[in-house]
């Protein structure tokens, strides 16, 4: 491996010109095709295999005149005091509001809550609702629609009614306006300056990182429409991308201004930073790419195509790392180090024995603060364990307390006009009526089987109401709305539609109806919250197992894999416990601009899982193949340690703020999934890189000493040697294995 990636480094270098007009080209092209790309289709959710599924899909095929491909919005009028709004002069104004709200720009019709069989007077006649449908998708809707909608309830409210309005035809304010973008990257640019000490060296890894993920997204928005790939499918792609693409490349050139300072000609330098460095960053990126495209296991189209597509614009930001930035760093092999080192460096190449002298040289040098810092480690391991240990212990006890749930109305802030709506719904009609269950009964005679379905349903405890059968022209297919006495968030909600649906085969056999399935939202979100847990062992044991076995091949022992496993979990349920007290319990909420603190989003834990464990792995590799190098070329166990952190604890210090910079300005946006993605990965990075990989890591070296790099004799024989520390580049050159004299005083 290293020997390949070195050669590709040394002609990236030579034939510079010829590989930057490629990636350009590529860039060019991808935007071309982005811009001349259909509009890509609007977000879906769909669940294969679940009964609610399944119901889902029976009603698109057996109710087609009733399928709403339009937007809708449900409007809520209640009557000041204890008026009634049936009373003469309410009604008369809720009529002209109905007359307002047809005639607005793109809708289609709106129903008369005053209708006979419409069912829309709550039971003490203070409530009513209309609803609205539209001509026009959610996304397709104008300004002018949006408008009408506001403009028509304001001049009900100026009459004395309380009119709010929930559904998907109304206007939502929060927009992902690119501020975390732009914040991250601009607080990369100041990090990378004061870690390299050079604009150019802070430029580049900048630079090559937006080439690359502006290919990811363009690519991704030019397949929006031929693969189903939604506007915010880009959203992981784009954060992990970025993060992902500066951190690959800031340690290709960091290994390169290492390569110079020991004296190496230039192209040889390129060449063994990408055969080194590169090694670390292409396993680093498969284990990340592996994390992200095991979501596919979950089975939900949704997080497959986030995670597929965010594994793609890793992978791009891979081979820009192992190409475009050796090419560049042909045009600016010199400017790219540090003032002080530029004055010394005399552009011949030294030979051997020279550069054995600069290696010396550097060695003998006072040591930085990551080699004083594992020196401090490797002398108190155990107080240095114990305390990262219980402290991360301390911050996951939240995680205990986990509530899991989806986005909806009734959650909210309180302050806007969806949850004002979907409480005035609750409290005139019931909690459940937010959230009523659609039962589809299947037989010859389906509206008399769906009767005799629900005498039996309206029965059973639980149940609030059961609306009249409902079939199909066919009359093969009926429906029933249920609505529950509890709110849709309700655990009691959640015993009903598992008992609804134990009970389901007596009444298939008691009524003659060949198939009985519940659906609805609630039971979607119930199904899909199970499906979570069902798939989140499995995906735990798909991409812990097979970054086991990647890590196990890059370091050729078992438990330096074990441990950077372990720590993983430690980090991610501390990061999970945050989580819990920031957004769930409302710790710091009005800091972090959460207007309404609530359940953790359901899909949060195993995309944590996904996306924190590549990205823990990233600093596994990047801090331990130092490591690894030294110890093969002859270091003690503790001198290895304190040399993989003298030269690339820095550069995983710098990577890892980087990340939590670009995760963290995803905390200003208003999206509140986009807000608790970037808290969440924030946390964990702070938690896995700082804590985990910078004090627990070097402690176990400490305490484990040689049986770290432990390997039995044939598994070591059965596993592939991919050489990447380089010891087949260290042996072609003839340098003899040394070890550095400062690291054998540090660890003295």
């Amino acid at each position: 491996m290293a020997t390949f990636l070195s050669t590709l480094g040394r002609f990236a270098f030579r034939r510079r010109g010829l590989v930057v007009l490629l990636w350009l080209l590529a860039l060019v092209g991808a935007g071309f095709a982005a811009s001349t790309a259909a509009a890509p289709p609007a977000d879906t959710f769909s669940m294969p295999g679940t009964e609610s599924q399944k119901a889902f899909d029976l009603l698109q095929r057996k109710f087609p005149d009733a399928r709403a491909d339009g937007a809708a919005a449900r409007v809520v009028i209640r009557a000041p005091g204890t008026e009634k709004i049936t009373s003469a002069a309410r009604k008369a104004q809720v009529e002209r509001l109905v007359a307002d709200l047809t005639k607005a720009p793109q809708v289609a019709g709106v129903a008369d809550p005053f209708a006979p069989d419409a069912n829309a007077v709550n039971g003490d006649r203070t409530t009513a609702y209309a609803y609205v449908t539209y001509a026009a998708k959610a996304t397709e809707l104008t300004d002018a629609a949006h408008d009408g909608l506001e403009d028509a309830m304001e001049r009900a409210r100026g009459a004395g009614l309380a009119v709010e309005a929930g559904g998907d035809a109304v206007r939502i304010e929060q927009t992902m306006n690119g501020t975390g973008e732009k914040l991250g990257i601009l607080v990369s640019a100041v990090v990378l300056l004061l870690t390299f000490g050079s604009l150019i060296a802070a430029g580049m890894p900048l630079l090559t990182a937006l080439i690359g993920v502006g290919i990811g997204i363009s690519a991704i928005t030019a397949l929006g429409s031929v693969l189903g790939l939604s506007s915010t499918t880009s959203t992981l792609a784009m954060m992990i991308g970025l993060a992902v693409a500066i951190d690959y490349a800031l340690f290709i050139v960091s290994r390169y201004r290492s390569e110079i300072a020991e004296g190496r000609e230039r192209a040889e330098a390129a060449a063994r930073a990408v055969g080194t460095a590169g090694s670390a960053v292409v396993f680093a990126g498969l284990t990340v790419i592996i994390a992200l495209a095991g979501l596919a296991v979950v089975d939900v189209p949704m997080l497959t195509k986030m995670g597929l597509t965010a594994a793609g614009t890793v992978a791009v930001a891979v081979l820009v790392a192992i190409t475009l930035v050796p090419a560049l760093l042909g045009f600016a092999p010199v400017r790219v180090l540090a003032r002080r080192d530029r004055k010394q460096y005399t552009g011949k190449p030294l030979s051997q024995r020279q550069q054995r002298k600069a290696a010396k040289r550097a060695a003998r040098r006072k040591p930085n603060l990551g080699a004083r810092w594992a020196s401090l480690v490797l002398r108190h391991p155990v107080a240095v364990l114990l305390l990262g240990v219980l402290g991360l212990g301390a911050v996951a006890v939240p995680a205990a307390s986990l509530e899991l749930g989806l986005p909806g109305e009734g959650t909210m802030a309180p302050d806007t006009t969806q949850r004002k709506a979907y409480d005035l719904l609750s409290d005139s009609f019931g909690p459940g009526f937010n959230g009523p269950l659609t039962v589809t009964v299947q037989a010859p005679d389906a509206k008399a089987a769906a009767t005799a379905v629900g005498k039996e349903l309206a029965g059973r405890a639980g149940v609030a109401s059961v609306s009249p059968a409902a079939p199909n022209r066919a009359g093969d297919t009926a429906i029933v709305n249920v609505v529950p006495t509890t709110g849709p968030t309700d655990e009691q909600t959640e015993d009903l539609v598992r008992s609804l649906r134990a009970l389901a085969p007596r009444l298939e056999s008691e009524s003659g109806a060949t198939d009985i399935l519940i659906t609805g939202q609630t039971a979607l979100f119930i199904d899909f919250s199970q499906t979570l847990d069902d798939a989140l062992v499995p995906y735990l044991a798909l991409v812990v197992g097979l970054a086991f076995l990647l890590l196990m091949l890059v370091f050729r022992s078992l438990l330096v894999p074990l441990k950077a496993a372990l720590g993983f979990l430690l980090s991610v349920a501390a990061a999970l416990g945050a989580v819990v007290a920031v957004f769930q319990w409302g710790w710091l909420a009005d800091l972090l601009g959460i207007e309404q603190p609530g359940p953790v989003m359901s899909t949060m834990p195993i995309f944590m899982i996904g996306v924190v464990f590549g990205l823990a792995m990233d600093y596994e590799v990047f801090l331990v193949s130092r490591m690894r190098e030294a110890y093969v070329h002859g270091a003690r166990p503790g001198e290895a340690v304190v040399t993989g952190f003298r030269y690339g604890g820095r550069v995983v210090g710098a990577a890892a703020i980087i990340m939590i910079s670009v995760f963290s300005g995803f905390i200003m946006e208003d999206n509140d999934f986009v807000k608790m993605i970037g808290f969440g990965l924030a946390t964990a990075v702070l938690f896995d890189a700082f804590v985990v990989r910078m004090a627990i890591v070097p402690a176990l070296f400490a305490l484990l000493g040689e049986s770290a790099w432990w390997l039995p004799k044939w598994l070591d024989r059965l596993l592939p040697n991919i050489d990447v520390e380089g010891e087949k580049l260290g042996r072609r050159e003839g340098a003899p294995a040394t070890r550095l004299t400062r690291e054998k005083q540090l660890v003295g």
